[in-house]
């Protein structure tokens, strides 16, 4: 073969995997602090909710109170999920070698496993093979014993828990072949720009296997840095078990304040009770007065040294709290169906224009910020998008398929 050629169809080659990999939001950092994230996570078979649990090194019921699957069914930890299943899996993101990560996760391997199919499989690409061979110093990533022990380094961010200066968890997506970057938005109810912004994009072009941080708008708490559980943030439409399964938080749908109260599977737990009151965690009473209305609520205030602490205040307010309102709580699930929430988020409806089944909207809504494609929109954050390149997004432009047609003629008219 001429070297030509040669160089030709290795420089071809390289163009194909330069189209193919993916990319991945990464945030930078430099302390010690961790905060709560989540991982969209989707079953690659049916799994009973405690091997789920197992799978990711996280408690069970904290996998069900993140996706407002209601906890008191009997025996629910023993529920089987079924197959292809969305759920959103907390995590402890942590600050590792400068970059945001989780790393609490193991798995022993079995004999069926590669490194290739723990990543894609096992994890639903939240992992790569090469970052399971790196992070665990595998020589031969053909080899695995069975029975090892390997750290899965999982993504996440902080951004300072916040987004546009409101509080806020991010999910780790990995972007399915249906998905759109509107698609994507319009499902957890936040814009283009703010994706983009908070993903460091250039443009609103993304393709299977990325991995973006998604901001989740969230409920914050205040509670004391010796508390156990200082740092709660429960995002909204979804609950939170803490104070050793004995109190339950919830984020509810009409507002991003934080309402606790004695949770369902509570044992045995300290007093809940204000002092100096005869109201319990989670009540509210309310006294109409000619200047508005008086308000006293025992709230919750941290889990400290096994103690749940419970806070008596009282306030005068314009016009009397309604009901709490809380997240819906669905059954624990049994299938999957395309309008489940669980689903992957679905591309924008097409208007006609294009031919049938087109995922590419008729218009792309892309910041004006003046920002150049390929280059981070100005007010985005200091994360940063791995494997983004300008040659990327340049060869992306023209379908495989074609630049084969190209090579292939070209190879005809030299030879």
């Amino acid at each position: 073969m001429p070297k030509t050629l040669l160089y030709l169809l290795l420089l071809f080659s390289n163009a194909a995997m330069v189209l193919v990999t993916p990319k991945s939001t990464i945030e930078p950092c430099s302390n010690s602090d961790s905060c709560s994230a989540l991982l969209g996570y989707t079953l690659y078979t049916d799994l009973k909710v405690s091997e789920v649990g197992s799978l990711f090194n996280v408690d069970p019921v904290s996998i069900l109170t993140a996706n407002a699957i209601d906890i008191s069914y009997p025996d629910v930890e023993n529920h089987i999920l079924p197959s292809q299943l969305f759920l959103r899996i907390p995590v402890t993101c942590a600050c590792v070698d400068g970059i945001r990560k989780s790393v609490s996760t193991h798995y022993k391997t079995r004999p069926s496993d590669t490194l290739t199919s723990i990543s894609n499989q096992v994890y639903a690409g939240l992992v790569s093979a090469d970052q399971l061979r790196e992070a665990n110093d595998i020589q031969d990533p053909d080899v695995l014993d069975v029975g090892d022990n390997l750290l899965v380094p999982l993504p996440c961010t902080c951004f300072n828990g916040t987004d546009n200066s409101l509080p806020a968890v991010y999910l780790s997506y990995v972007v399915k072949d249906v998905d759109t970057l509107a698609g994507i938005a319009a499902r957890y109810r936040t814009t283009l720009t703010d994706l983009m912004n908070v993903n460091a994009m250039g443009s609103t072009a993304v393709k299977a296997g990325d991995i973006l941080a998604v901001p989740l708008p969230a409920c914050a708490t205040n509670f004391p840095r010796y508390a156990l559980d200082h740092g709660l943030i429960v995002p909204n439409g979804s609950y939170a078990i803490t104070a050793s399964h004995c109190v339950q938080c919830s984020c509810g749908p009409g507002n991003l304040n934080l309402y606790c109260m004695p949770a369902s599977l509570a044992v045995s737990c300290s007093s809940m009770q204000c002092k100096n009151s005869n109201l319990m965690l989670g009540n509210v009473t309310t006294q109409r007065s000619s200047a508005g209305c008086n308000v006293t609520s025992c709230s919750y205030g941290g889990f400290v040294n096994g103690t749940i602490v419970t806070m008596l205040s009282t306030s005068l307010q314009p016009r009397c709290p309604g009901p709490q309102q809380f997240p819906p709580l669905i059954a624990p699930p049994s299938s999957v169906t395309r309008d489940s929430t669980y689903a992957p988020s679905p591309a924008p409806q097409s208007d006609g224009a294009g031919p049938a089944g087109a995922t590419t909207p008729k218009s792309s809504v892309v910041p004006s910020s003046g920002s150049i494609p390929g280059l981070p929109p100005a007010s985005g954050p200091s994360g940063s998008v791995s494997s983004a390149c300008s040659l990327t997004n340049s060869l992306s432009t023209f379908p495989p398929a074609f630049m084969l047609y190209l090579f292939v003629k070209f190879i005809v008219s030299i030879s």
